[in-house]
């Protein structure tokens, strides 16, 4: 869902900033605007002296500009925070059956992860990143496949050996897996 967030966000931004940008180069270019159009022509300002000026008078001016750009900016670390923070897992909840429980380093376990899947057959490398929540891991996997192996073989074993053997030892009731292969880039084999 953050994702799709991103990508509206970023594509409204980007056609406003788009629009806006053009009109004010078709402006100055002297293509004709529509009578509603905030620039006139080719000489046309974006602030003309008048609005620079308007609200110097006013007391609650500059204290609303700064609260609205504090706002603006608190807005654009947080967002940043969330996007720095759907990254890599650093830690796995393992129960130690203590009621405790224990906590596994997520790089260890993606180590581990990678090494088990590349050892499997057909597969030339492999990588692993751990998200979601310490309680409740999610695997992202990337397989890159040499020339002869067979995908739907190497997702099985994948499954059944690595990604299994991942959440059986680290005492987790599921380890959901997205898995993403790409074929090894090879020359072309010739026949006689």
């Amino acid at each position: 869902m953050l994702r799709t967030v991103n990508r509206v966000l970023l594509g409204l931004v980007g056609l406003a900033l788009l629009v806006l940008g053009g009109s004010v180069l078709a402006t100055g270019l002297g293509a004709p605007m529509p009578s509603w159009w905030m620039y006139d022509g080719r000489g046309d300002v974006l602030l003309s002296d008048a609005d620079r000026v308007r609200w110097r008078d006013a007391g609650w001016w500059w204290p609303v500009v700064f609260l609205v750009l504090a706002v603006v900016m608190l807005l654009m670390l947080w967002w940043l925070l969330v996007q720095a923070r759907r990254g890599r897992l650093f830690e796995v909840l393992v129960d130690s059956g203590d009621g405790q429980g224990a906590l596994l380093r997520g790089r260890a376990l993606e180590r581990v992860m990678v090494d088990e899947a590349e050892v499997l057959e057909g597969v030339q490398r492999a990588h692993v990143t751990l998200t979601g929540r310490r309680s409740t891991p999610e695997a992202r996997v990337d397989l890159l496949l040499e020339a002869h192996a067979e995908p739907a073989q190497a997702l099985d074993r994948l499954a059944t050996d690595s990604v299994a053997r991942a959440r059986d030892s680290a005492g987790l009731a599921r380890l959901p897996a997205e898995v993403r292969m790409r074929a090894a880039r090879h020359r072309a084999q010739r026949v006689s």
